[in-house]
């Protein structure tokens, strides 16, 4: 299983330079970088301290959606705040979800936003998995590179297996159910129901494969049964 550390819009570069240091830690390789070229600055290699091989190797992209073109399943860090409705899961949540999807899963994108905003509601909604880090005291947030140590930390263990076998199926099944559900809401008349429809697209990011499977079926059944209503079966 191969990750991809996605910074969005990071505008210090020390930021930068301690998340490619607390990467080189727990034995990851790859950062991206949207919208953003602060990794190339003296203060980043300066923080970086033995990891400015990644930051020479990291790739800049456009746009979050271009950065996640060719990962498999992706993960959007976000403080409770930020969550619109506060569907998320906790680093321990993620490890396990993330276990169960190694099977077809080949890379995965830990996305991290931006230091005083985050990510936007936009951003949040292209990515499989919402997740924060649950705070004892009432603070706004880790800073980046905290952030980031803490989710190479609670991921290392699976960055060390071998991706799983590549299946179509089941590697296309996620992306499908999600253009379905969108497809059927519509039919139904509920799609201005937003509390609705984002619990569904952040629960839909849980499921294991068997379940997704289930619902499939689940969703198929519903829509015959509309088209047979319909024609007055």
């Amino acid at each position: 299983m191969q990750f991809s550390i996605i910074l969005v819009s990071p505008a210090r570069p020390e930021n930068v330079g301690a998340a490619a240091r607390a990467m080189k830690t727990m034995g990851f390789r790859e950062l991206r970088l949207v919208d953003s070229g602060v990794h190339l600055s003296s203060a980043a290699r300066a923080v970086a301290h033995g990891a400015n091989e990644i930051l020479e190797a990291a790739s800049v992209w456009p746009t979050l959606e271009a950065a996640l073109a060719d990962v498999d399943f992706s993960v959007a860090t976000t403080a409770r705040s930020r969550a619109k409705f506060h569907y998320y899961a906790t680093p321990q949540e993620v490890t396990s979800i993330l276990s169960e999807k190694r099977r077809w899963a080949g890379r995965i994108g830990l996305v991290f936003g931006r230091e005083d905003s985050g990510l936007t509601n936009e951003e949040l909604a292209l990515v499989d998995l919402l997740t924060g880090v649950p705070m004892i005291q009432e603070y706004p947030s880790l800073n980046l590179g905290q952030a980031v140590m803490v989710y190479c930390y609670q991921l290392s263990s699976l960055s060390q297996h071998p991706a799983g076998t590549d299946e179509a199926s089941d590697r296309l099944q996620l992306a499908a159910l999600r253009r379905r559900m969108h497809c059927l809401i519509g039919r139904l008349g509920v799609s201005d129901d937003i509390k609705l429809v984002d619990w569904l697209e952040q629960r839909i990011g849980y499921l294991q494969q068997r379940d997704t499977a289930m619902l499939h079926r689940l969703l198929h059944d519903i829509e015959k049964n509309l088209i047979d209503k319909n024609s007055g079966v």
